[in-house]
């Protein structure tokens, strides 16, 4: 592969080196000693290293290594800048001669970043202590102070020369408490003890003396930066982010991670500035807005870094900062992670190779792309210290030298003979050029940066503003004429007035990139004029509308699917976050897997709990948007054609099933009245959940029973039947879940809202006065029992079992069956000649009536049709057991199949009633299997013609 920096390699490296032995007759070994900063330490330092314990460096002894050399007679500042010179100089000796993996050399440069910190605080603090006092908060207690690392410290990535980005924070203003001799001269405002704070660390940690410096400080990253306080308090730090704070900086918050503090307790303490922060960087939506913000802080680094490089044509192999360098896979890792970090809490990581093990977990980059993008990264900085150990330089640009080309080369097992015209580092440069193409391209695909116009339509969110603007005449000549009247009155509306100047620019290019694809007949008018109503409801979510800027591909995805079904389009406008997930074809290539769903929201409810954030509101929220999301990914393959109604049904209804199982899992622990770890409760469903063939909006027809003797066992389980209802049914910033029905529970809406098992058992097996109703056994027909413990399900099974299986007087049943077919006929009358598929005769309902006649009379005999296997298998089942004839079973399940079918479309496009001339011969084979089922019908009141 050829970079753009090609030119570069090799001729100017040997050009610009005169007296550098012939490349290609030199080989290296590669020893620590070749280092000219090793060299260095060893002569200067060659006693002291042999206080450092042997292996790699740990903060243990890092912290001895200090004491030691502080034993010894050296001052605190001589000691830190000692100990850091003989930790370097191991890790040279790990990293070349051992090859210690990557993470082992990273680790230990921040051990000693947080070591040197730590003492160097612990110092600091004393003698301030001593001259003022301890800085204390409104209540009298030690105000807490925090030493956050950011960037690679943060990240625990910390290169060889790195310097350390830090933020001092503090907890609130106030005053010190003085020295008790003096206390009126001696007090100080903790706003100025925590600067002479951070002069004092400055002074200990980056100061330059004859032993050199332990750390390069740099707090360029706090609030206001160079011109801000070099401490904040966390009030400051709040209304900063509230009022100032800048996209890029929501990059470098991520990273932060307190290495050192004061105070105690710190542990609560520390919490409340995590409050503050995690709010700021992740935001609870998904962040597209940040696209451009990270477009315009990229090209100034690419700016620079062709500055730098102009006239220096070595500059231009820059492994940090040039095209494809280390800084572009951390922007891929950072983008992913706060656009989405809010929504997915388990890729929430400091650490860049952690966070691509999670982005790919999280099926947000495929396993080969991670795969391919942490070799890259190990690679880029496994060569990036090797330029560093060379001379202790804060550098990531490859040296000129041959010969310090071929000891990288040789150190990093990239030698490939003397034969080759490049020498001895010719196999570096050809690792490090597809390296850094690969990340290059992966990183334009990411933002979008090589496609922002096509057809002078805005093919990202990075493009000027358009010629004519939504609202204006000129504007509105440009659509085609379907769409000029809807365009015009939704632009003068009301809303549309006080929006900014980008979100009116946004929306002028969807609608022009949409007019275009109308043109192209690419998409439907129906499509294009829903599109339009929709736009109205994220109007104030400027995240979406760069969305669908930056992701043609999803712009079109959505207006397929709102030109397909209305239900589709009425969804999105609900939740309009869901587009996201028409980013990956994957969305149509899967099946929901209840598994992976339950594993998923279990890691990211112990993300959650990790940093801090759990609470029952953030579960809610949770639970709906995992939820939504599958719907919606349902839906788009049903849509698109790739499910049938049957696995529609399926999926649906075990997406129900482990939402369920979740809801009533956490849904205890926030139970104020619960006695014991686990609850003994069961949730059993009814009709179409309990049937598995859930539809869309579906209401859950759900019952509760419980077996447990303690003497308050219906008042809590009561109390936790009705909290798990409220986690499913009640609105939060992220929409609801189900309408939940619980009227089938004994004694219906007059009864108690949970049953104990042993009433249960009484009441569907008609021991004693209060017993269920024949309608109440049809029900049980389609029930099952979806979440409980093994004991109860078993116990329901049983129950379930012993009254399907009951023999009874098939002509009174016939009869209260009949009765019951015609009370619903009443409710729901079907007029003007329409056929609904539901309710007409031969309808579904006509259909399933039969089954449950057919199951209650002759289960007895023919076990087979207890099986809760839904009504197209119970159908066949009954013709194969001569329960009817041939081929009315065949018949009826067909006729059944077509009517779900229809009425699955219909209700997408929400029409359940129609008059299409091809459900006749549909609902005919439902009106003989009926006939057949009850002797051509004894009701005279019930009228079977279609």
């Amino acid at each position: 592969m050829q970079l753009e920096t090609d030119s570069a390699f090799p001729s100017s490296l040997s050009d610009t080196v005169q007296d550098a032995p012939d490349s290609r007759l030199m080989m290296i070994d590669a020893q620590a000693d070749y280092s000219r900063f090793v060299q260095r330490i060893r002569r200067r330092y060659g006693y002291e290293l042999g206080l450092l314990s042997p292996g790699v460096p740990h903060a243990q002894s890092i912290r001895e290594v200090i004491s030691k050399l502080q034993d010894a007679g050296n001052a605190l500042p001589v000691a830190l800048r000692i100990a850091r010179q003989l930790v370097l100089e191991r890790l040279v000796v790990m990293d070349v001669e051992h090859h210690v993996p990557l993470t082992d050399v990273t680790h230990t440069m921040t051990d000693l970043a947080e070591v040197m910190m730590d003492v160097a605080l612990g110092q600091a603090h004393e003698e301030l202590d001593a001259q003022y006092g301890a800085p204390l908060c409104a209540d009298g207690s030690r105000c807490a102070f925090w030493v956050i690392g950011m960037g690679k410290l943060g990240g625990r990535e910390l290169n060889v020369s790195s310097d350390i980005d830090l933020v001092y924070v503090y907890e609130e203003d106030g005053h010190t408490a003085g020295i008790e001799s003096d206390p009126k001269y001696t007090q100080r405002s903790n706003h100025e003890y925590f600067a002479y704070l951070a002069k004092r660390l400055y002074a200990l940690i980056g100061e330059t003396t004859e032993h050199g410096f332990v750390f390069r400080m740099d707090l360029a990253l706090r609030p206001n930066g160079e011109s801000g306080p070099p401490a904040v308090s966390l009030p400051m730090l709040k209304t900063y982010f509230h009022m100032q704070g800048r996209e890029w900086e929501r990059f470098a918050w991520m990273k932060g991670r307190v290495i050192a503090s004061l105070g105690d307790p710190l542990q609560s303490k520390e919490s409340k500035l995590w409050e503050i922060v995690q709010p700021f960087v992740f935001r609870r939506y998904l962040d597209y807005s940040l696209l451009d913000a990270l477009r315009q802080t990229h090209q100034k680094i690419r700016q620079h870094a062709v500055q730098r490089a102009a006239g220096r044509p070595e500059r231009a192999n820059d492994v940090k900062l040039s095209r494809g360098g280390i800084r572009e896979i951390e922007f891929i890792v950072q983008l992913f992670q706060v656009i989405r970090g809010g929504q997915y809490p388990e890729i929430r990581t400091r650490s860049t190779l952690q966070a691509l093990d999670r982005l790919r977990d999280a099926g947000l980059l495929s396993a080969e792309r991670a795969s391919q993008l942490q070799q890259a990264y190990i690679f880029l900085r496994r060569l990036e210290h090797r330029i560093q150990y060379l001379d202790d330089q804060q550098t990531h640009i490859l040296p000129e030298r041959d010969d310090d080309l071929c000891w990288i080369a040789s150190s990093m097992d990239m030698v490939v003979g003397q034969e080759h015209d490049m020498g001895c580092f010719a196999g570096l440069f050809s690792v490090l050029g597809q390296s850094r193409e690969c990340i290059a391209a992966e990183f334009d695909d990411l933002l979008q940066l090589n496609d922002q116009m096509v057809d002078g339509v805005c093919a990202s969110g990075n493009c000027s503003a358009p010629a004519a603007m939504l609202g204006a005449e000129a504007f509105e000549a440009m659509l085609p004429p379907a769409l000029q009247e809807r365009v015009h009155n939704w632009a003068s509306s009301s809303r549309m007035r006080d929006l900014k100047d980008s979100t009116k620019n946004n929306l002028t290019y969807l609608i022009l990139r949409t007019a275009q694809w109308l043109v192209d007949g690419m998409i439907t008018e129906t499509a294009a004029l829903r599109f339009i109503d929709w736009l109205d409801t994220i109007l104030r979510r400027e995240s979406y509308q760069v969305l669908l800027l930056e992701r043609p591909l999803i712009h079109q995805r959505v207006l397929r699917l709102q030109g397909m079904a209305r239900w589709a389009a009425q969804y999105l406008a609900r939740y309009p976050g869901v587009i996201d997930e028409l980013a990956s074809a994957k969305v149509y290539k899967e099946r929901f897997d209840g598994e992976a769903y339950e594993l998923e929201l279990q890691i990211r409810r112990q993300a959650l709990q990790e940093s801090g954030e759990e609470d029952e509101e953030a579960l809610l929220n949770m639970l709906r948007r995992a939820h939504h999301a599958e719907l919606f990914r349902t839906l788009t393959r049903d849509v698109e054609g790739y499910l049938t109604v049957e696995q529609v049904a399926d999926d649906l209804s075990l997406l129900a099933d482990i939402t369920l199982k979740i809801a009533l899992n956490w849904c205890w622990e926030f139970l104020s009245k619960r006695h014991q770890a686990h609850p003994n409760l069961a949730v059993i469903a009814y009709g179409k959940l309990g049937g598995k063939e859930l539809g869309y909006g579906s209401d859950l027809d759900i019952v509760f029973i419980y077996d447990d003797e303690h003497e308050r066992a219906n008042e809590i389980y009561g109390a936790y039947a009705r909290k798990l209802i409220q986690w499913l049914t009640i609105k939060t910033a992220e929409g609801d879940l189900f309408e939940i029905d619980t009227a089938l529970r004994p004694n219906g809406n007059s009864g108690l809202l949970v049953t104990s098992v042993e009433s249960f058992e009484s009441y569907q097996l008609g021991r004693g006065s209060n017993t269920a109703w024949t309608w109440e056994h049809q029900a049980l027909t389609r029930a099952r029992c979806v979440v409980g413990s093994p004991e109860l399900i078993s116990r329901f099974d049983v129950v379930r079992h012993q009254v399907l299986s009951a023999r009874r007087d098939a002509v009174a049943l016939r009869e209260e069956i009949l009765k019951m077919r015609e009370k619903v006929r009443q409710a729901h009358p079907v007029r003007g000649g329409k056929i609904d598929v539901k309710h007409s005769a031969g309808g579904m309902l006509d259909i399933e009536f039969c089954v449950q006649y057919l199951i209650l009379a002759y289960a007895c005999d023919y076990p087979q049709l207890e099986d809760d296997v839904g009504n197209i298998a119970l159908l066949l089942r009954a013709e194969q057991a001569g329960l009817l004839s041939v081929p009315f079973g065949q018949q009826a399940s067909d006729s059944y199949r077509l009517l779900r079918q229809i009425q699955h479309r219909s209700r997408l496009d929400d029409a359940s009633v129609l008059s299409d001339e091809q459900l006749h011969a549909a609902c005919e084979a439902g009106v003989r299997l009926w006939h057949q089922v009850f002797e051509g019908g004894h009701n005279a009141n019930l009228s079977h013609d279609i």
